[in-house]
């Protein structure tokens, strides 16, 4: 494994500080992954930001996994008993059923208040994930307009917000929150190939080397792409010298690692999963 992956900056210390203040008024934590790797982006402190609330999990960028693969993960969520909404947010795919869940969740919220001789008001719902996996363009497709800053790029939202979505429902956006310290290096090394961490945590050229010998592993054909067979090679960081001693790179591994990275993230390369169900 390469060098350690570490990324803690200002705003998102700040920002996990006032998201645990606003907890409290919350009533559903909407929790979004990254299909492609749905075990390294679960964050490790959802646990303890869901409890004693309602929980949904969205798992968004389906466009960039097989129908086959999503076949797999819904069948493994349903046997662990979990409901998991899968999502394309750029493209709007699975939005009703996801509002449907968050409406539903709110309706047991005011039940509860109602049986206090509360008055019913909109449901609170917060979403949170790591950077980049699509939180802010799931809140513009859920308000059918663009209230929140969204790029394919870490770090865009660096604040909190409040937005009504309708009478039924207020969303908290929030920044990508990452632990202060990744301990599971396999999983932020995923992080860092799926570009769902900032880009400061870690060296191109590692980073694709590792996310070339995972291909590898998928048998993705790599030569029709960098016309260098992957067989002919025993690592992924051999495999970026030799498409870097090709005339078109002149030597430069930080611009072969970059277009890996590129291609697989734009899915240039197909519809990839790093990670499968448990015991799949």
């Amino acid at each position: 494994m390469a060098s350690p992956i570490q990324w803690y900056p200002g705003h998102i210390a700040k920002a996990e500080k006032q998201l645990l203040e606003q907890l409290k008024l919350v009533d559903v934590v909407i929790e979004v992954r990254d299909s492609r790797i749905l075990m390294s982006s679960r964050h490790p402190k959802i646990e303890k930001w869901v409890e004693g609330k309602s929980h949904i999990l969205v798992c968004n960028r389906i466009d960039a996994i097989s129908a086959n693969v999503k076949t797999q993960w819904t069948r493994w969520f349903t046997e662990q008993e979990r409901m998991a909404y899968f999502t394309d947010a750029q493209a709007g795919k699975g939005m009703v059923d996801l509002l449907k869940a968050a409406q539903v969740a709110g309706e047991k919220v005011n039940e509860r208040r109602r049986g206090r001789g509360m008055l019913p008001r909109p449901v609170r719902a917060v979403v949170v994930g790591f950077p980049n996996v699509g939180k802010s363009a799931l809140i513009n497709r859920l308000l059918k307009k663009k209230v929140v800053a969204s790029a394919n790029k870490p770090g865009v939202t660096r604040q909190l917000r409040w937005i009504r979505i309708s009478d039924q429902i207020e969303l908290l956006d929030t920044p990508g929150v990452i632990p202060p310290l990744l301990h599971d290096q396999e999983a932020a090394m995923k992080l860092a190939i799926c570009d769902d961490i900032g880009q400061a945590a870690y060296d191109n050229v590692l980073v694709a080397a590792e996310a070339v010998e995972m291909l590898m592993q998928l048998n993705i054909n790599l030569m029709s792409r960098y016309q260098i067979d992957p067989k002919t090679v025993s690592s992924g960081i051999e495999y970026i010298h030799e498409v870097a001693a090709l005339n078109k790179f002149q030597g430069d591994l930080d611009k072969v690692a970059r277009l890996i990275l590129y291609d697989f993230r734009k899915g240039r390369l197909g519809a990839i999963a790093l990670e499968m169900p448990p015991h799949y």
